[in-house]
């Protein structure tokens, strides 16, 4: 594991994004009414009517911190306000910024589970992040030999019970880190191939050039960002 929960700091108020840096930020999804009402005043209509198809509250309130906190970050390296900050989609979903935005070659990821959320930033480079909360899963092996290649599956049978679900989830965050930044689907995930241990950090097993660092965001997560190329120096902050 590359990063534990006391290195997460404040942002320096003067924020320089050096180009073989990554900013990771750690998000509290559960914020204040207050400052709930200031966030969504900074979404687009698109962005308020999809927080509006959630069922629970808690799950739109959720969604507005995550994309109002997102404006923000993205913000401070644009130097625009969070309102002005404007993004298309990819094929999958995926935002990007648009191209009113886009000059600064400014690379983003966001990532969410419970009152939690990851957002990765760099310069030029494909990132993505996952991030999860570890939780009981009933059908862990099942899922484990859908979707994990047979090494994979038979490094988590070894384990005891205690120790599978966690390196699941480290498995299943590594996979998608890489699979978000490559803007491919879950449905490859039995492709990707990631060599763990439950004491030695993962690294991924393709002939490219990827750099994969594990996080460990808060008790009970786990997360990971996957960034092209190699040298990258992983910045840590608290929104």
């Amino acid at each position: 594991m590359t990063a534990v929960n006391n290195i997460w700091q404040p942002a320096p108020i003067d924020l320089t994004l050096l180009p073989d840096e990554i900013h990771v930020w750690r998000i509290d999804l559960d914020q204040p009414e207050a400052q709930l009402q200031n966030l969504a005043a900074t979404l687009s209509d698109d962005e308020m009517i999809r927080a509006q198809r959630f069922h629970f509250q808690e799950h739109q309130q959720r969604f507005i911190a995550g994309r109002g906190i997102l404006r923000s970050i993205l913000s401070r390296y644009l130097g625009i306000k969070p309102s002005e900050v404007q993004f298309n989609y990819q094929q999958r979903g995926k935002p990007i910024l648009a191209e009113t935005c886009a000059s600064r070659g400014l690379g983003f990821n966001l990532s969410h589970s419970q009152e939690l959320g990851l957002c990765a930033v760099n310069c030029t480079r494909e990132i993505g992040v996952d991030l999860e909360y570890i939780r009981p899963v009933s059908d862990l092996e099942a899922l484990a030999k859908r979707f994990f290649l047979p090494r994979e599956y038979e490094m988590l049978r070894s384990l005891c019970s205690n120790q599978q679900q966690e390196v699941f989830f480290r498995y299943w965050t590594c996979k998608e880190a890489y699979l978000k930044a490559t803007g491919d689907g879950l449905s490859q995930l039995e492709e990707v191939e990631v060599f763990l241990t439950p004491t030695k950090p993962a690294k991924l097993q393709i002939t490219q050039d990827w750099s994969l660092f594990e996080l460990i965001p808060a008790n009970n997560y786990v997360a990971a960002v996957a960034v092209a190329n190699f040298g990258w120096n992983l910045k840590c902050w608290q929104y």
